[in-house]
């Protein structure tokens, strides 16, 4: 029997689920619409699609590092409760074990979100909650990663380093990457176009006085505004007198991640 568009369209209407799984349900049970809801059904998918709609704002953030390799992965819930569950927790850390194995050095979210696209539906159907794989990261290094979780899997943050350092100062800069969240490691990582936009914002704010001292005082708050967005010259979390540049100047940072649950990105 031939499937039509309108035969799929209302098997979706009925369902929520996605066209190409409507049409596969519908050809499996040879164009019967009861038959084919009952396969969606029994797949999960037909429960899953109907709940992608409702908002996830909860969830967790969990990481894996093995030798040189490290992988973290956010995945959504719809509430508190669900994120606290077992299953849901043991979901979330098998995860990110085979986000470890995936092809990639970055970010891996698509190709995540293919790959585990079943086991979702499937984890969907068992909870009974809307959840998303929201974003996954997969890195390889010459060096050394560390990781951090903070709040139970709220804020989680993994960072890519090499030279001088140690197990415990990496664990200080990762506690320090999540309480003061900065944008950039180091003045050089800034693009210029940012810079000179702090630059005429800082200029402006000083309009009138002599050019030689609003020369100065742009350069005292760009200054300023680096120490409040660059990794390496934040005030150190342990002794705000100091820098993890001032601390370590043989430490270089490859990459740093810093995720919160449901934060835009």
């Amino acid at each position: 029997m031939a499937i039509t568009a309108e035969m799929v369209k209302e098997l979706r209407d009925k369902t929520g689920a996605g066209m190409m799984d409507c049409k596969k349900a519908l050809t499996e049970a040879g164009g019967d619409l009861e038959n084919a809801i009952d396969n969606l059904r029994k797949s999960g998918i037909a429960k899953a699609e109907k709940k992608s709609g409702r908002t996830t704002k909860e969830g967790k953030i969990v990481s894996c590092i093995k030798g040189n390799k490290g992988a973290m992965v956010e995945v959504l819930c719809e509430t508190d409760f669900v994120a606290s569950n077992d299953k849901f927790k043991s979901f979330v850390s098998a995860l990110v074990e085979r986000v470890l194995t995936v092809d990639g050095n970055g970010c891996v979210s698509e190709k995540v979100q293919e790959i585990e696209k079943d086991g979702l539906v499937a984890m969907v159907a068992t909870i009974g909650e809307n959840m998303q794989i929201r974003r996954s990261v997969k890195w390889e290094t010459a060096g050394k990663i560390a990781s951090y979780l903070h709040m139970g899997g709220r804020i989680g943050v993994m960072i890519d380093v090499e030279g001088e350092t140690d197990d415990a100062f990496l664990n200080d800069i990762c506690m320090h990457i999540a309480a003061f969240r900065p944008s950039y490691i180091c003045r050089k990582c800034i693009p210029e176009d940012v810079i000179k936009r702090e630059q005429e914002i800082a200029a402006a704010q000083v309009v009138g006085k002599p050019e030689n001292i609003v020369a100065k005082i742009v350069e005292g708050k760009i200054n300023k505004w680096y120490s409040d967005v660059c990794l390496v010259n934040q005030p150190w979390i342990k002794d705000d007198k100091t820098s993890i540049a001032k601390q370590k100047p043989n430490l270089k940072v490859n990459r740093f991640v810093r995720w919160e649950v449901g934060e835009e990105i």
